[in-house]
């Protein structure tokens, strides 16, 4: 049964927030007694987590980063029909980890969430945009690299899907292009070392140096 009211959009919106901000990378880390904060590039994302606790740890935040990006907007999806209700929910969610309540509204560059909140959405552009991330890494092995041409990707494929199908979504559209732009600025930092040549590449916890590059 579906439920479009503002009330169940705004508990929906909340909830996508509230799961968003669980840091779980910033909670692993507790887990082992650090501060994940204050290692590596002081990200709470899965690369970070990785790079720091090595794979054991890393994988397992990267799969729940995944996780809770998806289950709230299978949650809006279950009660409404309105896509705007789920796509305002993904955002919620992905704003959720980004900017967590829990850390002083400081957290991830959301990747990992933004991916999971896409699943249900837009699963083939999604898909492409996967496989362009694996190809970029593993050609540069940055990762600033990948989830930047990943997340640029996402829109052009949302578009040239939409236009082969003939079936134009623009809220879909715009909210794309709003993760891209905000993935991008998310990672500026980044861009400004890449620029510079100061950029490190990923390495794993047994080659480990002190990389600038989170999910």
């Amino acid at each position: 049964m579906t439920d479009n009211t503002p009330i169940t959009a705004g508990i929906l919106i909340l909830t996508g927030y509230f799961i968003g901000s669980i840091p779980f990378g910033y909670l692993a880390g507790k887990l082992r007694g650090i501060d994940i904060r204050e290692h590596g590039s002081g990200n709470i994302g899965a690369t970070n987590v990785l790079r720091t606790l090595g794979k054991s740890i890393g994988i397992p935040v990267l799969i729940l980063d995944v996780l809770k990006g998806l289950l709230p907007v299978l949650i809006a999806q279950h009660f409404s029909d309105q896509t705007m209700i789920h796509i305002l929910t993904a955002f919620a969610t992905i704003m959720g980890h980004n900017y967590t309540l829990w850390l002083r509204f400081k957290g991830g560059k959301g990747i990992a969430t933004s991916a999971g909140s896409l699943i249900p959405l837009i699963a083939i552009p999604l898909a492409i945009a996967v496989l362009i991330w694996v190809i970029l890494f593993f050609t540069t092995r940055y990762v600033s690299v990948a989830s930047i041409g990943a997340a640029l990707a996402i829109p052009i494929v949302t578009i040239m899907q939409q236009s082969l199908q003939n079936e134009w979504n623009l809220a879909m559209i715009s909210f794309t292009v709003l993760l891209a732009t905000l993935a991008t600025w998310k990672h500026r930092s980044n861009i400004i070392k890449l620029y510079h040549g100061t950029e490190n590449r990923f390495t794993p916890k047994s080659k480990k140096t002190n990389s600038q590059t989170d999910v």
